[in-house]
Order: C-alpha cells, then structure tokens, then sequence
C-alpha cells in the first residue's frame, strides 16, 4: 500500500476538538501547526476526569492515577508540551505492598527476572501460591497473551487453578486497579493486553510512576500553554450543544469547520450528536463508579511507604499525599468499583471507616482537620468480554471520536485516553490528504 503524505496545504483546514480532557488535549497537539485549531471546553479546567479540583480552600486531585512505565504515548506527549515525566513523577521499581496481604517489591533486573526475584522473596504468599502465579504468568507469556474474547477474568482464574487466597491478595486487587471492574464481570483479554505491555515488555515499562504535582500540572495545564503558543483558540467553559454534519465538513452550534474531533464522554453524546452519527455501541455502554476520600491532619501522615494496600478495609490503596506531591497533612484514599451496599452511607460515614483503615496502620494519628469524598460514578466504562467500542471515525465525512472507550484493547487509563486521541488526529489527517489529493 501506499505511504501517505500526511502534510496538508498551506492552508490549514478549521478543526473544532470538542472536549479537553487528555484525549482531546492528545488530539489537540497532535494537529497543531498543522490546523486551525479551536479547542472546547464545557468545564473551566482541562483535564475532564484527571485534574485539579479546589474544596474548601484544598487543592486536590479527582481521582488518584497510578501510570505505569508502559505508557509511552503519555511520555511522548508530555515532553512535546515541555513537561518532563523525569520531574513530575516518581518513578518505582514494580512493588504490591498491602498492610495485611501480599508484599512484593521487585529489583531493577532485566525482565522477566525482576519479577522472578519480586515474586519468590515476596511475603504474605504460601510457596504453593507463587508457584501457582507465576505458572499461569508463563502460560500467558507463551501463548502471546492472547485468551478468549469471551471470558471473564474470573473463569480464566478458574482454568489456570488460581486458589481463593492468591486471588483475595492478588488478582482481585490487581483487577479493581486495573481495569476497574470486577474480576467475575472484567474481560480477561483487556487484563491480557494490560499485562503484556507492562510483565511481558523490557523491565522499565512495569516500572509505577506517581505523581509528583497535581493531575493538572502533569499534563493539562502545560498543554493548554503550548497549544496556546502554537496559535490555537481555547474556549474553555464553553458547552458544545450541537454538532451536525455539513456536506464534507461539521458545524458546532452553527460555526463551520472542515472537521471535528468529539472527544468528551460517551454518555454526553446522546445530547451533542444526531442518532444517524451517534455509535450503537455507545448506548451498550456500561460504567463504574470510583470513590476518593481525602484526609488532611495536622501532622505528616508518614505512612510505611507512599502508597500502601489494604485486602480486607473499607479503602483498596492508601496516598502519603504528602510523601508524593508535598501536600501538607494529606492522604488519599481509593476504593475502586465498590460492589452495591459494601460502603457505608454518607460522606461522613465513608470518611469515619477510611480513617479506621489508616489507624490500622497509623494508630497515632489524630482526627483529621478535613475530609472530602469525591465520587465519579461512571469514572470507567465496565470492561466486559464482547464489548464493541466504536472505532474514531463517525458515520460521516469529517467527524472522529477521541477517548479512552474508543477502539483498541486497553482499559480506561490515561494511556487510552491519549492513545485515541493520537489515533483520530491521525485519521483526520489521513482522511483530508486523500481528500485533497482526490480534488486536485
């Protein structure tokens, strides 16, 4: 086939990017300076479900992310808008550190026998249990970490012979943070792929990266700065309420444009697109939710290490947000795609059995001077065996889709997210030139 040459002409197509979070600030960067670029944004941040939010006077994250050194797209990106992954995250050899379960902490070795070391010295597994883990590990590695579309992680668990007790301390955990969905509902080939990238690739890319600074000075913010230099129009706090297709271009609430990249969350599509644009697959989605809690007290929380687990508490993964970021007094706590009637009712109840969880660890601590609870109830889309996620391009000339739902095999992470984003750009891109070649 033919290599495409993706430069456009000298006069550069309007494209509206509708939605600032990471895959439409991706997409955004991807284009720059090879389009008229507008970028819209409903809220007045960028970042959408990876940002700063401000409660009270505290600045905190939405969520806490964990990035993981597989994630080259992110890496990319962040140094193309001048900020340096190097600085803004700490970077950790592969370690899984519960209070009361499993502790793991791999050396920097060449892979795969860093996690070999990682797994035989590692404490709180019964020897039949590593044997156990480390044979269905390998069985994945040979067969290319390919596994049926269809099966659930639980029903692999169940044909690799994974006991009870290796997948309370193990797998469940691993799935929750991974994929957000349960194992018994989570499609074994996203865990796979997630795993292959990370176990099955050179040692670094295993490697956990947490953030030094805030979600929106990782990437957002200096994005914007960039895009804005580059000479690209930000609405932010500017709701899209219409896009229409318009012969071979769009229109976004009546402005013309030669194409478009929606790139916001798929249950707010229904309201943005025609049915005739809207992706069927959409409408099937299904969504988790994802529960942060916020601590601050009036001394460090100085907990045994940044980020530590819990297998049997109310919270899955505890933040020394102090340890990490520098944020005064503060500790995070996580509780991923919490199953019906498991939390208490009430942010203060919620607050009140977090703290519980943290005296198991810190029983010294005071009461907290302040506490929050963050709750986004559709923070992922479920990550079911069969599920169709729609590909970038739309069902009409000039219009893409950009996020971390959109096709491809990986869960919902930032690495998705951007992933998509880099893969409409590129689309549109291919799209027009061969438009532009055909009208010559």
């Amino acid at each position: 086939m033919e290599d495409l040459d993706l430069r456009l002409p000298a006069m550069k197509p309007r494209v509206a990017v509708i939605g600032a979070g990471w895959a439409g600030l991706a997409a955004a960067v991807e284009l720059a300076g090879q389009a008229d670029l507008t970028l819209f944004e409903a809220g007045r941040q960028a970042g959408g479900r990876a940002r700063r939010v401000s409660s009270d006077g505290n600045h905190v994250d939405n969520g806490q992310h964990i990035l993981l050194g597989a994630y080259e797209t992110c890496w990319q990106l962040m140094r193309k808008v001048g900020a340096d992954p190097d600085r803004l995250l700490h970077r950790l050899p592969l370690n899984w550190w519960q209070a009361d379960g499993l502790q793991m902490r791999c050396p920097s070795w060449p892979a795969p026998w860093h996690l070999l070391a990682g797994l035989l010295s590692a404490r709180g597994l019964p020897w039949s249990g590593k044997g156990q883990l480390l044979r269905a590990l390998g069985r994945l590695a040979l067969s290319g970490w390919q596994v049926a579309a269809d099966q659930t992680v639980a029903e692999w668990l169940q044909q690799q012979g994974q006991g009870a007790a290796l997948q309370q301390v193990f797998w469940r955990p691993l799935v929750l943070s991974a994929l957000n969905t349960p194992p018994e509902q989570a499609a074994m080939s996203v865990l796979a792929a997630v795993l292959r990238d990370s176990l099955g690739a050179r040692r670094a890319a295993s490697d956990m990266m947490l953030p030094r600074t805030d979600l929106s000075a990782l990437f957002p913010e200096p994005a914007l700065a960039w895009l804005a230099a580059q000479g690209a129009t930000l609405c932010l706090g500017q709701r899209v309420g219409q896009l229409q297709a318009a012969g071979q271009g769009v229109r976004v609430d009546g402005q013309p444009f030669d194409a478009a990249i929606v790139a916001c969350a798929p249950y707010h599509l229904p309201h943005l697109l025609p049915d005739d644009l809207l992706p069927a697959a959409v409408k099937k989605l299904d969504y988790w939710p994802i529960y942060t809690v916020y601590l601050r007290f009036a001394q460090a929380p100085q907990l045994p290490r940044p980020m530590i687990g819990l297998r049997e508490g109310t919270a899955d993964w505890l933040f020394d947000r102090e340890a990490l970021c520098g944020e005064a007094g503060m500790l995070a706590a996580v509780i991923s795609a919490p199953q019906a009637g498991r939390l208490p009712e009430g942010a203060l109840a919620l607050a009140e059995a977090v703290l519980a969880d943290v005296r198991r660890i810190r029983p010294d601590l005071p009461a907290p001077v302040w506490s929050k609870v963050l709750v986004e109830r559709r923070a992922t889309f479920a990550a079911t065996p069969g599920m169709v996620r729609p590909g970038v391009r739309l069902n009409a000339a000039s219009c893409y889709l950009a996020g971390d739902w959109c096709q491809g095999l990986y869960p919902a992470t930032l690495e998705g997210a951007v992933r998509s984003g880099v893969a409409a750009a590129g689309a549109l891109l291919q799209d027009m030139t061969i438009m532009n070649r055909q009208t010559q």
